[in-house]
């Protein structure tokens, strides 16, 4: 396996504080941004039809998705591309939120109207609703979800470390891995789904996976402090930025193709790998320092 030349950083010339305050600060003004938007529109982020209900059209046209977008005299929530085999120029239209047969009609009649611009045009439609109830059952089902991952991870850094300051870096890095890509969801309008929450749950076992790693060099291996900070951080950055990359080139990829929910899950993982840097080898490191030199170990 290769890796990037990692500079050896001089940590001693930054006290713990000064390492810890960065990401404490990026986490405090995602705190905020997400309560911002709890007390505006009552939800932290926005949520897609899966969690909102709605109604969904699929419209078979030649028009472009801009066009698309602009037929409707009410914005759509998303517009994503069918890719399968023998589909061509079919589109995904959701409304979330809109639940009123009249209300899908009248969007059914504005497709026909606005997308028919030539004879060439054939729109063919297939109309779909979610109702809230079946739509608020799901939202709880995937928030649940999300709390037992992040409650067996934290079980996990407890019984694998067995001592408070290591576990609580290793769960403190992995909440605030979670909140930062939540408050980018909430300023870029990405919707909350069923795909997103996947991302933010395989962003937990990023997270865990860069943290036990460091802990693991620092805590039971042999060598001074420093050199097991410096061996953690050339794999960690490897594999962390890997990944970057490759989730990157998935959400450029998908963009183009025009698959919405691919592209929101790369961008995701981007921003939420990126917070995983900085909250390993600045919030976890500065936590496992003062416990190492200045903590009472049991």
């Amino acid at each position: 396996m290769g890796y990037f030349d990692v500079p050896d950083i001089s940590y001693t010339r930054y006290t713990n504080r000064q390492l810890a305050a960065v990401p404490l600060a990026v986490l405090a003004v995602a705190l905020l941004i997400l309560s911002g938007s709890f007390l505006v529109t009552g939800t932290p982020v926005p949520l897609g039809m899966d969690f909102a209900g709605g109604a969904e059209l699929t419209v078979q046209t030649t028009s472009s998705q801009a066009e698309i977008e602009e037929a409707f005299s009410v914005e759509p929530d998303s517009v994503q591309g069918i890719q399968a085999p023998g589909v061509e120029n079919q589109y995904t239209v959701q409304f979330a939120g809109i639940e009123d047969q009249d209300a899908i009609q009248e969007l059914s009649s504005q497709a026909e109207t606005e997308l028919t611009q030539d004879g060439d045009n054939e729109i063919v439609q297939q109309e779909s609703t979610a109702s809230p109830s079946f739509a608020a059952q799901t939202q709880q089902t995937a928030l649940l979800g999300l709390g037992v991952a992040f409650a067996g991870m934290s079980v996990l850094a407890f019984l694998l470390f067995r001592t408070f300051v290591p576990s609580i870096a290793i769960v403190a890095s992995a909440f605030s891995d979670l909140m930062i890509p939540l408050a980018f969801m909430s300023i870029a309008d990405i919707p909350l789904s069923l795909g997103t929450v996947a991302a933010l749950l395989m962003l937990i076992g990023y997270s865990v996976d860069s943290d036990i790693l460091l802990n693991t060099h620092i805590l039971r291996r042999g060598g001074d402090f420093y050199e097991s900070t410096h061996r953690a951080t050339r794999t960690g950055v490897t594999m962390t930025v890997t990944s970057m990359a490759a989730m990157l080139v998935m959400g450029i990829a998908a963009s183009l193709f025009g698959v919405e929910l691919l592209a929101s899950i790369g961008i995701i993982l981007f921003v939420g790998l990126a917070a995983d840097l900085m909250n390993t080898y600045l919030l976890n490191l500065s936590l496992l320092r003062w416990y190492k030199f200045h903590g009472v170990r049991s």
